[in-house]
């Protein structure tokens, strides 16, 4: 379209590109800093879930082998009471007669309380009858099912609901 010289539709050619070339520098500069944005959220959220995996993974059953339970006359060697597990270590022979010094895990503290446990239920040396969930690779490592005290009390190592 042609205009004619000496009309004005008030602004000029040259105005009216650098207004547009401002409009598009906008929009460009908002689209780069919702992309910024888009990838800030992307990594926060991977990273959540990367650090989500491993709990979840820790408290799975994959390394005890469920279909076994090993119940075993030991002594006391430790009772490690705190979170996020409780552990009981105790020494029984096998079936060599060999002594085998075993580690076994328990729940947390406060679930172990309900359960009638008590951060001063064993002392070193104490004779205990256990029952625990052995781990799949044969290691003297296992998951805490129930110890009987030498008073004859049952204690159940997990929180049946």
């Amino acid at each position: 379209m042609m205009r004619e010289q000496g009309t004005s539709i008030g602004i000029s050619d040259d105005e009216s590109l650098l207004s547009s070339e401002a409009a598009l520098d906008r929009a460009v500069r908002a689209e780069v800093w919702r992309d910024s944005v888009k990838n800030k959220l992307a990594m926060i959220f991977l990273a959540l879930l990367a650090v989500s995996v491993p709990l979840s993974a820790h408290h799975g059953t994959a390394a005890y082998d469920t279909t076994k339970k090993i119940t075993l006359k030991a002594t006391v060697t430790e009772w490690f009471w705190a979170n996020p597990h409780c552990f009981l270590k105790f020494d029984a022979k096998d079936e060599k007669g060999n002594l085998v010094h075993w580690a076994t895990e328990a729940s947390n503290p406060s679930d172990m309380v309900n359960l009638g446990w008590a951060k001063d239920t064993f002392k070193p040396g104490d004779e205990i009858t256990v029952t625990f969930i052995p781990v799949k690779n044969g290691a003297p490592v296992g998951r805490l099912e129930k110890v009987v005290l030498a008073s004859g009390q049952t204690l159940s190592g997990r929180v049946v609901f």
